[in-house]
């Protein structure tokens, strides 16, 4: 199936690149993911508790974030690691978008979810281990959700732009791209995080695409400077763990931002989206080799 679809695109490129007049502008609740204003993500890598989740929330709204993230369901490299509440978690999710307003994005694992998860959440997260499983993309697609699409840990950016093609296919448009670093030979930080991905990204496809800043670093020093340099390349908005107290954080807590922290990396950030702003933001014309480059 991947080989057809590479075919497809391949003979129909324009569907995702630069034959566009305008970019898509994604609609969540009551604003727009990949217009004119920028979109910051905020929250903790797993749901834990509700006083957890609802601190949060409340507290990131307050520095400007307009989405709340959180994993129900979490794919973990250990058996041993916590695999998240689930349904539970789902439903503190809801209530903390009851209470704040912001809308929900979190991550579906399993065909068989997306309908539970597509009840709680306004969007879908397909992470980067499932950025290849055509059956799950299949099924996030029919949603009707928004679906935020992870670039996968070793996928080239054609890779990347042939998942977000499947999702076009079954018939929805709302496709978010998002960067979160890619394994290569570095081992000092999680990943290794593609700016020049993201500046790229921004010249062949017409879709949204945001930053994991938190992914890329694996350290929470670095993902203010990250978060920067994301913003600098185009990025659209931003998606950032952060927990009331990290060193206790049930996962990933070494790259979660506690709450002085986030209201830091939001106030240094201010001047870098106010540039963004003024920049234009039409698609630019595409050199043939870069199209060919990515498309390969």
């Amino acid at each position: 199936m991947r080989e057809s679809r590479r075919q497809q695109f391949a003979e129909s490129p324009d569907v995702l690149l630069g034959a566009f007049d305008q970019r898509t502008r994604v609609p969540v609740r009551d604003f727009f993911l990949g217009g004119d204003e920028f979109i910051t993500i905020a929250g903790p890598c797993s749901v834990e508790t509700e006083g957890q989740i609802m601190a949060t929330a409340h507290h990131v709204r307050r520095g400007g974030a307009r989405m709340l993230r959180g994993g129900a369901f979490k794919p973990r490299s250990s058996p041993y690691a916590f695999q998240g509440l689930g349904l539970a978690g789902l439903k503190l999710l809801a209530h903390a978008r009851e209470a704040t307003g912001l809308a929900v994005v979190t991550e579906v694992m399993s065909e068989t979810d997306v309908a539970l998860v597509a009840e709680y959440s306004d969007v879908l997260q397909i992470g980067s281990r499932n950025m290849e499983n055509y059956a799950l993309l299949e099924a996030a697609a029919r949603s009707g959700r928004p679906i935020l699409l992870k670039r996968g840990m070793v996928a080239t950016l054609a890779d990347f732009l042939h998942s977000a093609q499947v999702v076009l296919d079954y018939g929805n448009p709302w496709v978010i791209l998002c960067e979160r670093g890619i394994r290569t030979f570095e081992t000092a930080m999680r990943n290794t995080f593609d700016a020049a991905g993201i500046a790229l990204l921004k010249q062949v496809t017409h879709l949204p695409v945001i930053a994991d800043p938190s992914h890329a670093a694996g350290h929470r020093a670095l993902v203010p400077a990250l978060a920067r340099i994301g913003v600098a390349a185009g990025a659209d908005g931003l998606i950032v763990e952060v927990h009331p107290d990290p060193d206790t954080a049930w996962s990933d807590g070494e790259q979660s931002l506690d709450f002085a922290e986030f209201d830091a990396m939001m106030a240094d950030l201010e001047p870098w989206i106010a540039a963004r702003a003024r920049e234009p933001r039409g698609l630019r014309t595409t050199d043939k080799q870069v199209l060919e480059a990515v498309t390969g």
